[in-house]
């Protein structure tokens, strides 16, 4: 079986909205610092330009939590493989994530990083598919609503490949 990657979304109107999630997170956070906790390897390309458009203060961390492996849906299982380097103590903490999709892992995840006892806890991520969802998680800030299909480019992968795409597209398999 082979695969092909159709655009869903493409690079210009992903930088735009990653424009305007900056600037809508510089006013939430005025005054304050942010510290962006990373969820790796697909967060990192949004954490990246999300990072540069932010004008406020920003510190940086990341973790690698694993629940696919090489498979196309989450196998529900989580696990930790990489967690952060700092305390989040009294941060105010955005967590950022390329997709949410069932939630599952982010639940887990966030109700892990609420008990580091940071001063605020927020969820931002390019992707989010609601239809998907099977347990509820809150998201701050959402770069696009899309449909379930399976995407890959801006560090969202299939089996590794196609995380250096520009653009957001959907794996078509012939």
């Amino acid at each position: 079986m082979s695969e092909h990657v159709e655009i869903l979304l493409s690079e210009d109107e992903v930088d735009e909205r990653i424009r305007q999630i900056g600037e809508q997170i510089s006013k939430d956070y005025a005054g304050k610092a942010v510290h962006l906790v990373c969820v790796l390897k697909g967060g990192s390309f949004f954490m990246c330009e999300l990072a540069k458009r932010i004008t406020v203060p920003v510190t940086m961390d990341f973790m690698s939590v694993s629940s696919y492996g090489s498979d196309t849906k989450s196998s529900g299982v989580v696990r930790i493989v990489k967690d952060l380097d700092e305390s989040l103590k009294d941060k105010d903490v955005l967590v950022v994530e390329d997709i949410v999709d069932s939630g599952r892992t982010l639940s887990y995840l966030l109700a892990m990083l609420k008990e580091r006892k940071p001063a605020s806890l927020k969820l931002c991520t390019l992707l989010d598919k609601p239809e998907r969802r099977v347990t509820d998680v809150k998201v701050d800030y959402t770069g696009f609503n899309i449909p379930d299909e399976f995407v890959v480019g801006y560090g969202l992968d299939y089996d590794q490949r196609y995380r250096n795409l520009p653009y957001i597209g959907v794996v078509k398999f012939d």
